[in-house]
């Protein structure tokens, strides 16, 4: 059944203009853009933005807090925590990803020595910005206090046609999010 029928049976009468509550729905239902999940540029230090493959958005948890009274429970916002975050690197030759990564993860631990990083030094402000079409920043996000928890340097194989990625996990404190 057509769109308009359905729109004339429920409400006897009516346009197309109405449907939806929206006073232009056929003319608005066309005029945006999507963001494209492949227009972005990540920008950590040291390692080149070109060799961020993939990136994850953040994610927001929000706690509850229950507050018992009588026979019945309330609840109330908790603690916000930032979620991990997944990012995977192209591992060139040349620049190698893997020697930034190293060196980063240097920062937080030296494997020779044993010694601890302080967090002023391993800590890192990341931006993910996401793209229009024509290259324009139409979001941003700044992560603040930006560590590795994990870092997997990849897989080798014989029998595979695939090039050399690196995976991160990576906390942060908090992110801002613009535009």
């Amino acid at each position: 059944m057509a769109l308009e029928n359905l729109v004339n049976q429920v409400n006897p009468g009516s346009d197309y203009e109405d449907y939806g509550g929206e006073t232009n729905y056929w003319a608005n239902a066309y005029s945006w853009e999507p963001k494209k999940q492949h227009q972005f540029i990540m920008t950590i230090q040291d390692i080149p933005a070109y060799l961020i493959k993939t990136a994850a958005k953040p994610t927001l948890s929000n706690g509850e807090i229950t507050l018992d009274h009588m026979n019945v429970q309330r609840y109330v916002k908790g603690k916000s925590v930032w979620s991990t975050m997944a990012i995977t690197l192209y591992d060139p030759i040349v620049p190698s990803a893997a020697q930034s990564v190293m060196a980063w993860v240097r920062d937080h631990h030296e494997s020779a020595t044993g010694r601890d990083g302080y967090s002023s030094i391993y800590k890192r402000e990341i931006v993910l910005n996401q793209l229009s079409p024509l290259g324009e920043i139409i979001e941003e996000w700044r992560l603040k206090g930006a560590f590795i928890t994990e870092s997997n340097f990849g897989t080798l194989d014989w029998g595979a046609e695939e090039v050399v990625t690196i995976d991160l996990t990576l906390r942060f404190d908090w992110a801002f999010h613009s535009f």
